[in-house]
């Protein structure tokens, strides 16, 4: 197995079991705050992104993860949901829902997170995107949605980008 494949696979693991918390470096500096419609909307009419099963050419495939993920040629996320279901270990203590999403960037680069509901008004999500995973490859990262919705999640790297949506819905 390819080194960048055992790396992935272990990011991944380690992603996988570590809490979700708003730790590293935000890319968004927006603050939570209360949204003026936090019902959830309709999923009906939320139009989702569903994977697509593209992965970086020449890497190894881990089988699940494949599944569930999207890319484009220069930037790939996993996993995507078409619905978010975030249970008690997803709230964070002010509200707002965590979700990981591990990156494999080929374009060098400082990866950024940004976002923004489609269906209702809300403030922005926040997003973590710990140091220490070089300039391309794997990257791990922790959102935060402050209401439950229809959300559009943006990932840039350099000239690279990679937008999905979710519907994000408490248990």
């Amino acid at each position: 197995m390819k080194r960048s494949s055992i790396s992935l696979l272990l990011g991944l693991a380690l992603a996988a079991c570590a809490p979700v918390t708003p730790t590293g470096r935000p890319t968004s500096s927006a603050t939570p705050t209360v949204a003026v419609d936090a019902s959830p909307g309709d999923v009906a009419t939320c139009p989702v992104t569903h994977p697509n099963g593209a992965f970086p050419s020449g890497e190894e495939r881990p089988s699940a993860s494949s599944l569930l993920a999207l890319g484009n040629g220069q930037l790939w996320v996993v996993p995507i949901h078409e619905v978010f279901l975030a249970d008690a270990r997803s709230i964070e203590s002010d509200g707002s829902i965590g979700a990981k999403f591990g990156w494999w960037r080929i374009t060098p680069g400082t990866l950024t997170i940004s976002g923004r509901r489609l269906d209702a008004p809300a403030p922005p999500l926040r997003a973590s995107v710990p140091d220490g995973y070089g300039s391309s490859g794997f990257q791990t990262s922790g959102v935060f949605f402050p209401t439950e919705g229809c959300w559009e999640i943006t990932g840039t790297v350099g000239d690279a980008t990679l937008s999905f949506v979710t519907f994000v819905r408490r248990t």
